[in-house]
């Protein structure tokens, strides 16, 4: 019993034919940012002592600046008159842009911040004028380093600019920072590059040997580094000894396989010559067709890694994939796929895949009541590829085989009830795809039975 509807399955949401894989971040940036860190935070902590270094020294020459100019206020007030000591004032004022006035009791004073490099300034003006002095930052709301200081016995107020003793504002020092902050990315960028660059030649070469290319592996072995030439020796060893062990598991497949079909055939024929019955010509007729058919699958599974692909109609493949399923009464079917959807593969190996995913449903997704198999099969396209779903509605797989699926010669718990499959359907499946540049990921549904999600490259052109 067979049915078609183009419409009638809704194609799956987004969310639910999409892999959730986030890339992480590479090696070679968590290097980088590392490396960068350390670097910069080295570049800054130098920047800190060196303006720690020389900020010190500015601040204790011009505390002792400030106590000469105190010191030869008082002896100028001391050995000159009145007439005299305004002029110099004056002159003190419009030249060092020192103000000196007398203290009034009236005057509000705010004291400096011991701290910092005030702390210096105020441990030195006291060391030189005295443990009574008084160092404020305002007085009367006016701004700057005031320094009170006795004459005889009148009080006086000394201004002069803080800016003499604080940081520079020039920006020298941050164009050095920068420059030395580049240079230190720029290096942590080649000393990244320079560690992870083999890691980066053996993860390619790791990915072309899961590809099943085994010449383009080849890692460099005159390297200069020891222990990596010790690693692409030892890497290009293994490849080289899988290379031989994958030709020769091949050639004794098609060995075994080619040698198995003569005594096969001669018996069928004989079988059809002498048995009398018809049931128990039937019986041995149709083992022979299951050892027959075994042995075409060991043939597939040893079949070479080279397919040529070419832009194919997947809608016509699935029609003729599903024309011989049409007049079974144990499988029923829905179709809800995109029109026109072009995919990059062969031909004839898309039509095995396909009819293998769909024999497999047949053969292990019948519900348990009606003893039918339903299988949906949808297909629609995202970005540059495209995902053909075949989905059953059976018991489904255990989650702890569903990764196990796929190697050769296994089968799960509901396969080993049947003494017709081998344990390398899927595996073929998995490899054809494969080579001709898609994959296959296998999945329970939420509502029961197995997904088999087949992913293509999409072709260029439309149909």
């Amino acid at each position: 019993m067979a049915s078609s509807n183009q419409d009638a399955l809704p194609v799956p949401s987004e969310t639910e034919i999409t892999p959730a894989a986030p890339p992480g971040l590479s090696l070679f940036w968590r290097t980088f940012v590392l490396l960068a860190l350390l670097l910069i935070g080295s570049v800054m902590a130098w920047t800190q002592t060196l303006f720690e270094l020389e900020s010190e020294p500015q601040a204790i020459q011009t505390a002792r600046q400030i106590a000469s100019v105190v010191n030869l206020s008082r002896a100028a007030v001391r050995h000159s008159d009145a007439i005299t000591r305004v002029s110099l004032f004056k002159t003190m004022k419009d030249e060092e842009r020192v103000l000196i006035m007398p203290r009034e009791p009236k005057d509000v004073a705010e004291a400096l911040a011991d701290e910092g490099l005030s702390r210096y300034i105020i441990a030195e003006l006291k060391a030189r004028l005295g443990p009574d002095i008084e160092v404020a930052a305002r007085v009367n709301g006016v701004e700057g380093l005031w320094v009170s200081f006795t004459i005889e016995k009148d009080r006086y107020w000394l201004q002069t600019d803080r800016t003499r003793f604080e940081r520079p504002e020039g920006r020298t020092w941050l164009i050095w920072l920068v420059t030395a902050a580049t240079l230190s990315l720029a290096g942590a960028a080649g000393i990244a590059r320079l560690i992870n660059r083999p890691l980066k030649d053996l993860s390619y070469a790791a990915s072309r040997i899961r590809e099943g290319d085994f010449e383009a592996s080849a890692l460099d072995e005159s390297v200069s580094t020891s222990e990596i030439r010790a690693v692409n020796i030892g890497f290009n060893r293994m490849t080289k000894k899988l290379a031989k062990i994958e030709q020769d598991r091949a050639v004794m497949l098609a060995g075994i396989s080619h040698d198995l079909r003569t005594p096969l055939a001669r018996l069928r024929l004989e079988t059809e010559l002498s048995v009398a019955d018809p049931q128990a010509r039937d019986s041995m007729a149709s083992d022979i067709e299951q050892l027959d058919a075994i042995i075409n699958k060991f043939l597939d599974y040893a079949r070479p890694d080279g397919i040529a692909v070419s832009p194919v109609l997947l809608g016509n493949t699935i029609d003729i994939c599903l024309a011989g399923l049409r007049k079974r009464n144990d499988i029923e079917f829905k179709v809800a796929m995109e029109k026109g959807l072009l995919v990059m593969a062969d031909p004839v190996e898309l039509q095995r895949v396909i009819s293998n995913l769909l024999e497999n449903s047949a053969r292990y997704g019948k519900t348990m009541d009606t003893g039918i198999a339903a299988v949906d099969i949808s297909a629609r396209s995202q970005d540059k590829l495209v995902l053909l779903r075949v989905r059953d509605h059976g018991m489904g797989v255990d989650p702890e085989q569903l990764k196990q699926l796929t190697t050769p010669f296994f089968r799960g718990e509901a396969a080993r009830t049947s003494a017709n499959g081998t344990g390398l359907g899927l595996a073929i499946v998995e490899k054809t795809l494969s080579r001709m540049g898609g994959r296959l990921e296998l999945s329970n549904a939420g509502t029961g039975g197995l997904c088999a999600n087949i992913w293509l490259p999409r072709a260029n052109q439309t149909a």
